[in-house]
């Protein structure tokens, strides 16, 4: 179980690169040096790897020399995230390390910034848009949004839950992705953009040091998509129970159902109001350790299909193919031709 690490919608994938060819950058060369094959592109089923979408994020900041990849009218130039995070990492505690993140990104940035409203219940990362301009793409939001709150998260030692999240642009075709990393309570087109954070993290010292900067900084800011999504969801609480287990030991929907203390019916409609099914759950976990073991190990795909529950091969190319649209071959590192075919045949 320890290759699951959660996978990328390639919409988000689409995202990323369609600013960088608005930006003049011939895309397929990054995202292929970043291990995303055309095939996985032209998938609209397909999933990429924390990693791969990280290696992405860095390889389009560092031909831009933009790591707000061009969507503000002032750059943010390579080393800012590298900046910011030196200079929150001398706060003593998480109210003033967000303090000194927000006011970074006020330095450079010019069209988006924060201001951050505090009461007893929520903290408030107010966002303040240029007057007069049409709300910014939710993709402008989640990038500022990621930057500061990934290292908030990793300056304190935990994910800080988010209470709601509200936005004026139109909902996006991957609002299902924009839900995983934020959280459930979460709506477009409304007359303002926040989001509220649980305020508990205001007092929590901040716990990273030089010595812990340097491994950090290797994956971020990419790998916070994946790593601090929201758990507080039903199908979260699922997944990680399932997770913990054999995945020959995994029970069935009833059983699920009293292990979480409620009906089985109630588990069933409030999985349906997240946008999932127990069924559905399971398939996304058995999918996301599959393309781990596929891109981090040289396990035989007929060992990846008995680990993730298929007693056949065959079986399990024809699963992989209804989850991404795509072979498991497809989803190896470049390698030896003659491994690809042995493995296809």
């Amino acid at each position: 179980m320890k290759n699951d690490k959660g996978t990328i919608s390639v919409s988000m994938v689409e995202e990323a690169l369609a600013l960088a060819r608005s930006r003049g950058l011939d895309a397929l060369p990054l995202a292929e040096a970043a291990g995303i094959a055309a095939p996985m592109l032209a998938s609209p089923k397909s999933r990429v790897s924390s990693a791969q979408y990280g290696a992405l994020w860095a390889a389009i900041a560092r031909a831009l020399d933009d790591e707000f990849f061009g969507q503000d009218s002032h750059r943010m130039k390579s080393g800012s995230f590298i900046a910011m995070t030196q200079t929150a990492l001398t706060a003593r505690n998480g109210g003033q390390a967000l303090a000194r993140a927000v006011g970074f990104m006020r330095l450079v940035l010019d069209d988006l910034g924060v201001q951050i409203e505090t009461d007893a219940q929520r903290v408030r990362l107010r966002f303040v848009e240029s007057a007069g301009a049409p709300p910014p793409a939710m993709f402008a939001y989640a990038t500022y949004f990621i930057v500061v709150y990934g290292l908030l998260c990793w300056l304190v030692g935990r994910r800080i839950p988010l209470l709601e999240a509200r936005f004026r642009c139109a909902e996006p075709s991957a609002a299902h992705e924009y839900r995983l990393m934020f959280c459930d309570h979460m709506s477009f087109e409304q007359a303002e953009s926040y989001v509220d954070l649980a305020p508990a993290f205001l007092e929590l010292p901040v716990i990273q040091t030089t010595k812990s900067v340097k491994p950090f900084l290797r994956d971020a800011p990419g790998s916070f998509i994946v790593k601090y999504r929201n758990p507080g969801s039903l199908a979260a609480r699922v997944r990680k129970m399932l997770r913990a287990m054999p995945m020959s030991g995994w029970p069935a929907a009833d059983q699920m159902a009293e292990r979480l203390h409620v009906a089985e019916a109630t588990m069933r409609r409030r999985l349906k109001q997240e946008g999932y099914t127990y069924q559905s759950i399971k398939d996304d976990l058995r999918r996301d350790i599959a393309i781990g073991e596929l891109q981090d190990t040289d396990r035989t795909i007929a060992d990846i299909a008995t680990s993730v529950g298929f007693a056949e091969p065959s079986a399990f190319h024809r699963a992989f193919r209804k989850w991404t649209g795509m072979r498991p071959t497809d989803y190896r590192p470049a390698r030896a031709d003659f491994t690809r075919k042995a493995e296809s045949d």
